[in-house]
């Protein structure tokens, strides 16, 4: 098994840092941290080098009868909504040691595919309709999104801090209700711990993090903070294979604000169970990891709710010898 963590150091961890797109929180419906990005080795930090991973994030969702959405500077009703985002990533650990751990840069920009439709669409608190039955198809680059990280490790105990930013610059439809591109700064601050004990193949994983919004100047929209929990159980059953369940839970602590949060703080929350499996092998000398994760949402409150699909490749393009400490 020992191998095996080796293994999963160098390829399995790179999705750490995985962020983008999504289908989920206050405005849109939507937040620009992935909602299940996190789970198998979320806190340890793989050896200095360059990493690429490629996402294919598969979400689909509604909002339930008769209830309310912001999207695109209006209110919708009936919210239903599909999406496929892909999430290439680049990922580089230095081999400098900061601060005893091993630090991190890595970039994604997310390109996706959303189609969006609404029983009914209103302009503003006094409800003037605009149709009947409205849809919205997009296909189109989102904003990129930076990160850093920093990780430590001792024993079979993994942990890591990072920080992301969402760049506002991706291609956003303003009046629309489909956007892959939010259109405004974010930033999430997040701590994962890994549990991975080498000679049972045990992987108990978990990470809490919080998501700051800035305001949105296309709809005068601020999304509330946003706090995310998300953990993983997996078991390792040989140098290739493991298998196990993985959740998530999300709770907007703070109210939306602005001049667009026509329907109020609309805090929203949701609650997520699903699986996962990952399979390691090697193409020539390089080492792939694969993996696939599903989550169910339930007890939803103000945001669709529906199942998400992960499908995730790794492998790294080069690994760069440490650095002793001074």
């Amino acid at each position: 098994m020992k191998s095996h963590h080796m293994a999963r150091l160098l390829a399995a961890s790179i999705s750490l840092l995985l962020s983008g797109a999504a289908t989920h929180a206050a405005e849109n419906g939507t937040g620009f941290y992935l909602l299940g990005s996190k789970g198998p080795a979320a806190g340890i930090t793989p050896p200095p080098g360059v990493y690429f991973q490629n996402d294919i994030y598969i979400y689909s969702g509604d909002l339930g009868g008769g209830k309310s959405l912001p999207v695109g500077g209006k209110v919708a009703v009936g919210v239903r909504g599909d999406a496929v985002f892909e999430l290439p990533t680049i990922l580089w650990i230095l081999p400098e040691d900061v601060a005893g751990g091993r630090f991190g840069l890595s970039a994604t920009l997310p390109v996706g595919w959303m189609k969006t439709s609404a029983d009914v669409t209103l302009t503003g608190p006094r409800g003037r309709t605009l149709g009947g039955n409205v849809t919205d198809t997009v296909f189109t680059v989102g904003d990129p999104v930076v990160s850093g990280l920093l990780g430590w490790e001792s024993g079979n105990f993994h942990w890591q801090t990072g920080v992301m930013i969402n760049v506002p610059i991706g291609d956003y439809q303003n009046g629309e209700i489909s956007n892959v591109a939010f259109h405004h700064w974010g930033a999430d601050v997040s701590g994962s711990l890994t549990w991975l004990d080498p000679s049972i193949g045990l992987d108990l994983s978990g990470t809490v993090g919080m998501t700051f919004n800035a305001e949105n100047p296309a709809t005068n929209y601020r999304t509330g903070n946003e706090f995310h929990f998300e953990w993983a159980a997996v078991q390792h059953f040989n140098e290739q294979f493991d298998a196990g369940l993985v959740g998530y839970y999300y709770q907007q602590v703070t109210g939306d604000s602005g001049e667009g949060a026509t329907l109020g703080s609309f805090k929203g929350r949701s609650l997520a169970i699903g699986a996962t499996v990952g399979w390691n092998f090697k193409v020539g000398e390089l080492p792939v990891s694969t993996r696939l994760k599903y989550f169910h949402e339930f007890d939803t409150k103000n945001r669709a709710g529906g199942n998400a699909v992960f499908v995730t490749f790794s492998v790294p393009l080069s690994i760069t010898k440490p650095v002793a400490a001074q």
